[in-house]
């Protein structure tokens, strides 16, 4: 698998202003599924949804133990994490 892989980490600003965190190894279709109210059960009531966040990952245990680390993360220091993004041309 190794570098080859397009797993990647990512956060979500809902309608409600909250964010959730998840990871996928298709973000294009995984973010399609969240504004379909397919993606969650947290964003199916909160659509629609905002990319606010990428980050890429060698691998899916990667991914997996940076959405865990993320999700320990403040509000706070979430919101400074998505400010840190170059946008949606980084991904």
């Amino acid at each position: 698998m190794g570098s080859e892989t397009n797993a990647c980490v990512y956060m979500l600003r809902c309608a409600d202003g909250t964010l959730y965190t998840g990871w996928t190894n298709d973000i294009a279709k995984r973010l399609a599924a969240h504004q379909a109210g397919s993606g969650a059960k947290y964003t199916k009531s909160r659509r629609p949804v905002q990319l606010v966040y990428v980050e890429r990952a060698e691998t899916k245990q990667q991914a997996l133990r940076r959405e865990c680390a993320i999700k320990r993360l403040s509000r706070r220091e979430k919101l400074a994490l998505a400010e840190s993004w170059k946008g949606p041309a980084s991904v």
